[in-house]
Parts: structure tokens; C-alpha cells; sequence
């Protein structure tokens, strides 16, 4: 499942890739019409289009789902790196009944520093009782994500909300290899600037703070800034990345 707005393109040419993977039963791009109305040329029966009337991460990969027929979803984001040794990974890790889903360690480069020399202890938090966030490809059984309802339909923070949601849950695996994301928004805007501005969301949604509020007061303040333009509302909110 991979929610895409305005970069389908992207989105379809690293799909094509995927469906090549015999483990993958589906690939489904879940746009959004205002920017997408069709889907391209997909050029592979295992790839498939979901149309969403507005841009919203949390609602895309709802629809994405309800077409699903596969047991267990995969629910990444297109910046990411997903491999065939990632898609390895889940198969191993799903033979076990009882996990009922997970993620993969993240990557930390260049970037973040710190994080690298304190990736080993990030490790065993991730683990034990950390967020899975959207960038670490969260995978799910099916029919855990149906009981669960699937992702909350708010603008931001939907992966904060159900991964809470999923460690409650049951079972939930950390996967290596670790996953690596594009660094295109630290390289734009400093990546530590934008690590602590996450960390200060993620902090004022875990205090009761609603996502409904916390999009408005960034995306308000995006705009305000020399450049600013029309929001991104599907822009996730994760430490670090």
C-alpha cells in the first residue's frame, strides 16, 4: 500500500519493481484524484490504483486496504527504501502466528550524528516499546488491522495513533535490514531543525494536543515562510528523519 500525492510517477516506477517480487500478491497506489485522476500505465496485473477525493495519508491507505486481498499489508512510503531483502524479511518474519505485525529499524546517516552513535540503544527502544512510524514500513495482518478499525482518519500522526494501537494489540516485531529514507526535507531545511520540530509534535500529540490542531499551527506556520506554498498534508511526522 503506498499513498501517493502528486508523485505518482515515482510511486508507480518503484512499484513496478516491487510486483516483480514473487511474495508480492498486489501492489496498490492509493492517489488522490484533484492531482491524480488515473492511475498511469501500470504494465503489471499485480498493480492496481485506489483514487482518495482528498489528500490524507491516514484515509489513502484505508482505501488502499479495503481492495486488498493479500494477508498481510505493507504500508510504505515511497521516499523509503524497500528492497527484495526487505520484502525477505517480512515473509520470514510472518511465518511465526503469532507476531501479528511490525516495521523495520531505521538507517541513520550523516544526518544525525548523535543518532548514529546512539543507534544501538534507538535499537532496543524501537524494540521494546517504541512508535513504529510510516517511514519503517509498517506491516500488518489483515485481519488484525480490520479489528483494529485501521488508521485514524487525522492529518497528521496516524502512524503514531495505530502503532499505539498495535502494540496493545499483540506480538509486534523490529525487522533488519534497517530502512533508509530520502533526505531531501533535512538537506531543505537542516536536519536537526526538523528532528526537534517532530520531536516537539510528537510530544505535544502524546500531551493530548489534537492532530487536527497541531496541522493547522504547522501548516499555517510552513506558509508564513519566505517560499511557502500550498501545504502538504500527507507530510509525516517522525524524529529524526
Amino acid at each position: 500500500m503506498v499513498p501517493c500525492w502528486r508523485d505518482s510517477p515515482a510511486a508507480l516506477r518503484r512499484a513496478q519493481d516491487w510486483a516483480g517480487h514473487g511474495a508480492v500478491r498486489e501492489v496498490i497506489l492509493a492517489g488522490v484524484t484533484e492531482h491524480e485522476p488515473e492511475m498511469p500505465r501500470a504494465g503489471s496485473p499485480k498493480l492496481s490504483w485506489r483514487p482518495s477525493p482528498h489528500p490524507s495519508r491516514g484515509r489513502q491507505m484505508n482505501l488502499g486496504a479495503a481492495a486488498a486481498k493479500a494477508e498481510i499489508l505493507v504500508f510504505h512510503h515511497v521516499d523509503s527504501d524497500l528492497t527484495p531483502a526487505h520484502i525477505d524479511a517480512i515473509v520470514r518474519a510472518m511465518r511465526d502466528p503469532a507476531v501479528i505485525g511490525g516495521g523495520f529499524y531505521r538507517k541513520f546517516d550523516e544526518r544525525h550524528p548523535l543518532l548514529r552513535w546512539l543507534e544501538p540503544l534507538e535499537r532496543i527502544h524501537s524494540r521494546t516499546f517504541g512508535t513504529i512510524y510510516g517511514d519503517q514500513s509498517l506491516f500488518v495482518r489483515r485481519d488484525v488491522f480490520l479489528q483494529l478499525g485501521g488508521f485514524a482518519p487525522i492529518p497528521l500522526m496516524e502512524d503514531v495513533e495505530f502503532s499505539r494501537r498495535l502494540r496493545r494489540a499483540g506480538k509486534i516485531v523490529l525487522l533488519d535490514p534497517p530502512m533508509r529514507s530520502s533526505p531531501r526535507r533535512q538537506i531543505e531545511q537542516g536536519a536537526w531543525r526538523v528532528t526537534l520540530r517532530n520531536l516537539f509534535f510528537l510530544i505535544a500529540f502524546r500531551c493530548g494536543i489534537s492532530a487536527e490542531g497541531l496541522h493547522r499551527w504547522y501548516y499555517r506556520r510552513e506558509l508564513l515562510q519566505p517560499g511557502g506554498g500550498r501545504p502538504r498534508i500527507t507530510s509525516d511526522i517522525s524524529p529524526g528523519k
